[in-house]
């Protein structure tokens, strides 16, 4: 803080950088892990969720055409009024599916849901195929799958 106090009394100025890097960062040891992972993605466009009001990331989590946070789209979503199914999917119902950015185990757990299958870059029949694999082992037990940027993932109700 010291160091800051005295740049600001000598008037010292230098230009932003366009794209921050690790050479535009003194000490790059010192910042987290988290910090630089975000630091390497491109900038993104921000909104403030429909519910809540807080900021996420446009096109994230949409859902009946409006932007959420990753807590409410878990919670409403998710929830005990989303688009739960018993039973296999058929071919239509895979097109209606909900699409999400990523699923939060942590916001799973919150809400009483737990991820039993990740389907993560396999091709998309073979997916499918996997989950109605999955869902006719339980055909009495709610289920839910949902597309992610990767792949799927299929909930169930703990």
């Amino acid at each position: 803080m010291r160091d800051i106090e005295l740049l600001a009394r000598t008037g010292w100025t230098a230009p932003l950088p366009d794209t921050i890097t690790d050479q535009s960062i003194l000490n790059i040891e010192d910042v987290p892990e988290e910090i630089l992972d975000g630091l390497a993605r491109p900038p993104a466009v921000v909104v403030q969720c429909a519910t809540c009001r807080r900021l996420c990331v446009r096109d994230e989590f949409v859902w009946k055409e409006k932007q959420l946070c990753a807590w409410d789209y878990h919670a409403q979503v998710f929830g005990k009024r989303g688009p739960w199914h018993n039973g296999e999917y058929e071919e239509r119902h895979f097109e209606t599916l909900p699409a999400c950015a990523y699923v939060a185990p942590p916001l799973l757990t919150e809400i009483g849901v737990e991820a039993v299958l990740t389907l993560d870059a396999v091709p998309e029949q073979t997916a499918r195929s996997t989950i109605n694999v999955l869902l006719s082992a339980e055909p009495e037990r709610p289920h839910l799958a949902v597309r992610t940027e990767n792949g799927f993932t299929v909930l169930r109700e703990a």
